[in-house]
């Protein structure tokens, strides 16, 4: 072997860099584990876990690396999923993807809860097959279906099901951001066939948390936080055919207000001045 092929093996050598090396830049500060999940604090760009930071932010409002204030009131509006990040991470780490899948499955496994992984890639086989001329996006489209948006777990529950059926699939993971009426819409397409040229048809649904009826435009994610936030997810909710809040309705025996009592209602934004 020639003294140029020994330089240039010996070249090639030393531009391997030892992942001991770069290990602070993808751990997280939280858990001192590598990124899964990565989530960047908008603010000071500053990299967790999103199970980390999400845990943080409920109870304090600066960024644990560098202690910059990230909102006074609303500190998880301003930390997105960092993607770039995250495939760096998972190829410099070859196995974690896997492992880290394999121990979301076995936590879901020993709770009896299906893994919400599983559930997107069923879900997403079959949207996309009926309707994959119609769903794919054009090329050099951005649109991504919200699947990188926070996400909210639900158990969705029918009050009558001889009135409005129970759902195949009682759990469902779906973006923050969708309202009480998209998933009045989704219900309705379920469990009543909501045909295209009777598309109204949703708004015979109501959703209640706890008893109480949810106006359709309040988010999942505003939902969670005033209702749910003391409780283990998933997030509960009840549909039910449209509740009539009347007094007659509400005194007479004849009411269509489920058996459970509503609680009284609150005061929100959108409702109309008194």
């Amino acid at each position: 072997m020639s003294d140029d092929e020994n330089d240039d093996k010996l070249t090639a050598g030393e531009n391997k860099i030892n992942i001991c090396q770069i290990n602070e830049m993808i751990t997280c500060k939280i858990c001192s584990g590598y990124l899964v999940d990565a989530t960047t604090v908008t603010e000071c760009l500053h990299t967790f876990c999103k199970s980390c930071i999400v845990k943080h932010l409920e109870d304090n409002i600066n960024c644990p690396e560098c202690e910059v204030m990230i909102h006074q009131s609303h500190p998880l509006d301003y930390i997105a999923f960092d993607r770039t990040m995250q495939d760096i991470v998972y190829k410099l780490v070859p196995s974690l993807e896997k492992d880290e899948y394999k121990r979301e499955r076995d936590f879901y496994a020993e709770r009896g809860m299906p893994c919400p992984k599983d559930l997107e890639e069923e879900q997403e086989e079959e949207d996309t097959k009926p309707e994959e001329e119609e769903t794919a996006p054009e090329p050099g489209s951005t649109l991504d279906y919200h699947r990188f948006d926070e996400q909210v777990n639900l158990v969705l529950k029918s009050s009558d099901p001889e009135k409005l059926p129970e759902l195949s699939r009682k759990f469902v993971r779906v973006s923050a951001l969708a309202t009480i009426t998209h998933l009045k819409k989704f219900i309705a397409i379920k469990v009543l066939n909501m045909p295209k040229d009777d598309e109204d048809i949703f708004r015979d649904i109501d959703i209640t948390c706890e008893g109480e009826l949810i106006p359709k435009d309040h988010t999942l994610k505003f939902v969670y936080v005033t209702r749910w936030r003391t409780k283990d997810p998933p997030l509960h909710l009840v549909y039910s055919p449209k509740i009539k809040l009347d007094t007659e309705n509400m005194s007479g025996k004849d009411s269509d207000i489920p058996e459970w009592k509503l609680q009284p209602k609150l005061s929100y934004d959108d409702d109309e001045d008194n």
